[in-house]
């Protein structure tokens, strides 16, 4: 096994971010950092993520669910998700939060541009038992980040499904490698909070997902790829089952083929997930055999929910076997619920559809006294939350020169002087200041890319009509002088048969853009300033799709997305060429099916930024259905196709990066919450017709996934 660098000292870093929190408590503009004295800056788009809002709720398991029983733990104010709740006696670090406590909660948080896994508790402190909040919040809050942030080292990564276990906590984390293209790099890891000591459980190789920690704490089980790998499914991961000695990780013993998201009942029984033959996703229990070996041929496996309904993600109770909690898709809802089921009488009983029948609820826990069930939903504009809609979010970068940042918007682009961002917010193009402010619609028709010219001040280019269609569609590009009071624009094609994506040479006088104007997507070059009328000539010419294309600044390349090893296929590979038509060569392979899309250059011409699964997927898909794709990560590559460095680590699909000149501040941009939060639909697979069409997403993915 490789050796492992330990993380900071738990109480070390507990005691750092105390008196940290207390800074910025009281003096606000110590986070508003001015960052390095020259940098860069990368903005992309994630799709719905500014406007996710969740929060962790909890209701009483033996009393009717009602809004007046129903608690919101967390803090209504960051992304908080996925839920544990810890036995009283699981760790010590549990004796520093004070007595008389009714809830500990561990869970996943994202906040400050990175996500963490944190500890809250709700108690009774005062002597008419007023309800408080604990958080690390001074005075009154105490708010516990168990794993640092790590910014010294790097070690950036997604952080999921966490249980805590005595000294240890078991999560999912996604900072190693797989080294193989179009592989995950999930997995589980083990940290000691008091000495930080960390160790990895899964294999090098193998991608595990969901861990489970039985009751005693000796087992952990796991959803896994095993060796095989993904193989870009993105409606069930196909998953197995294994179970491992949680110490170390030895005894590794695959238990269950074709199975995800388990949960221990007791130490010889799990429950799991998985989509049945008969096309609805079912909840499945697995005995295994208290002596002897256990493998696949010695575990016995129950069909335990009836067919008709979709249940999944289920949370067993090890204080009380009789009941599961599930989530579930009835053909009488688009909404995703949370409910019991008896496991002996073989009856559900709602827990969340008389709270909130239309709102999504997702991934229930239970306590370990069986007495509460928890969950994470929406918390909305009414429900004691902070509504939120972030133009600007800034995001943890593995680089200290370049800063990161999502948009609430796509297809985003630098002005030449970095001090305006161009971006599409369906179906307008909007600008905006580098700072967040004076944002205003530059054009109201459906338009899709943007770019600036480099020379003529104010001017952008950009695509006008659908979105990803045929070669025959109705699309041209057009340039809009922002600057201009009356904000013309200028037709540059004339055809319409899909020209889009349209960049400028430095010298501005050049455009270089796609076009199916030979029934097949290629690239052409035209005339910046008067279009095809002013001239224009074809870079690419083949029976495949060359798309996605931007000049170098020493104009010596054009870097675009093609599906030319495989026309036809969806897979995406990255290529350059000068622009007379020399020097064609590949610059990333995407692996099997892979998709690499919207390369884009550093200012310096060194690097590019590009979107793709090269990580393949970091959960399981039926977990975030608020997800287009639960895959597709921003990455960079030097333009001699070196140096593979992953910027982003999440569940979500990050895509259509630009990469500007200036170093933006690490400060979030907010502005008036103009929409409604967490307006998305559950996976479209998961909706009772099953025959669901396929459409091409606005970051270059897949639609036929999880989508609004």
């Amino acid at each position: 096994m490789r050796p492992q660098k330990p993380l900071c000292s738990f109480f070390f870093f507990f005691f750092f971010f105390f008196f940290f929190s207390l800074i910025l408590t009281l003096y606000p503009a110590a986070a508003d950092h001015e960052g390095p004295s020259s940098g860069t800056s990368i903005v992309f788009a994630t799709t719905g993520r500014s406007r996710y809002a969740f929060d962790i709720y909890t209701v009483p398991t033996v009393d009717p669910p009602t809004n007046a029983n129903e608690l919101r733990i967390t803090d209504g104010h960051s992304v908080n998700f996925n839920g544990h709740f810890p036995s009283p006696t699981s760790s010590s670090i549990l004796s520093i939060i004070p007595n008389q406590t009714l809830i500990n909660l561990i869970y996943v948080t994202e906040r400050n541009g990175s996500s963490n896994i944190y500890l809250d508790a709700i108690y009774y402190d005062s002597p008419d038992h007023t309800r408080r909040r604990s958080a690390l919040q001074v005075p009154i809050r105490v708010q516990i980040p168990l794993l640092g942030s790590e910014p010294s080292i790097g070690r950036i990564s997604m952080k999921d499904r966490p249980s805590l276990v005595g000294e240890y906590l078991v999560y999912v984390s996604t900072h190693e490698d797989s080294g193989v293209p179009r592989t995950s790099w999930a997995a589980v890891y083990s940290t000691q909070l008091e000495t930080g000591l960390t160790r990895r459980l899964t294999p090098y190789g193998v991608a595990d997902l969901s861990p489970a920690v039985s009751p005693s704490g000796v087992w952990t089980a796991v959803a896994s790829f095993g060796e095989r790998g993904w193989s870009g499914e993105v409606e069930e991961l196909s998953t197995d089952i294994y179970v491992f000695l949680t110490r170390n990780g030895s005894n590794r013993v695959k238990v269950v083929e074709h199975g995800g998201w388990p949960s221990w009942a007791d130490e010889s029984t799990l429950y799991f997930h998985r989509r049945s033959d008969d096309g609805w996703w079912s909840v499945y229990r697995a005995i295994l055999p208290e002596i002897g070996a256990v493998s696949v041929g010695t575990v016995v496996i129950q069909r335990v929910t009836p067919p008709g309904l979709h249940v999944f993600t289920p949370a067993a109770s090890t204080a009380n076997r009789s009941f599961i909690a599930v989530a579930t898709r009835r053909p009488d809802s688009e909404f995703r619920h949370i409910e019991l089921f008896d496991v002996d009488s073989n009856e559900f009983r709602y827990v969340t559809r008389p709270i909130a029948p239309q709102n999504h609820h997702f991934n229930p826990f239970i306590s370990p006294d069986s007495t509460r069930v928890g969950y994470h939903k929406c918390r909305g504009d009414s429900n004691g939350g902070k509504p939120e809609n972030l133009l600007l979010e800034n995001i943890q970068s593995p680089v200290p020169d370049i800063s990161l940042f999502r948009v609430d918007g796509s297809f985003p682009s630098f002005s030449p002087e970095g001090d305006r961002i161009a971006y599409v917010s369906f179906p307008g193009l909007y600008v905006v200041n580098r700072d967040g402010s004076n944002r205003r619609e530059v054009f109201t028709g459906t338009a899709f890319s943007s770019g600036w010219d480099p020379k003529r001040k104010g001017v952008v280019y950009t695509a006008v009509g659908p979105i990803f269609a045929t070669e025959s569609t109705k699309v041209d590009i057009i340039s809009i002088n922002v600057d201009d009071d009356k904000l013309g624009y200028k037709k540059l094609t004339t055809g319409g048969e899909n020209n889009a994506f349209p960049s400028a040479s430095p010298d501005g006088k050049l455009l270089v853009f796609r076009s199916g104007r030979s029934g097949h997507k290629n690239l052409y070059i035209m005339d910046a300033v008067d279009g095809e009328m002013g001239g224009i000539h074809r870079l690419t010419e083949g029976p495949w799709t060359d798309t996605m294309c931007n000049w170098s600044p020493d104009g010596d390349w054009i870097v675009f997305a093609s599906d030319r090893e495989n026309p036809g296929s969806g897979s995406f590979e990255l290529y350059m060429i000068h622009p007379n038509g020399t020097g064609l060569r590949q610059l990333v392979q995407s692996g099997s099916a892979g998709r690499t899309n919207h390369p884009w250059f550093s200012p310096d011409g060194k690097t590019i930024v590009f979107t793709s699964d090269y990580s393949a997927v970091s959960a399981e898909p039926i977990s975030n259905p608020h997800h287009y794709g639960p895959y597709g990560d921003i990455f960079t590559i030097r333009s001699d196709g070196s140096e593979i460095r992953r910027m982003t680590h999440n569940a979500y699909e990050d895509g259509t990066p630009t990469w500007g000149p200036t170093y933006m501040r690490a400060v979030d941009v907010e502005r008036p919450n103009d929409g409604p939060q967490c307006s998305f639909e559950d996976c479209h697979w998961l909706k009772i017709s099953r025959n669901q069409g396929v459409e091409v997403g606005p970051l270059g993915f897949t639609e036929a996934q999880c989508g609004r």
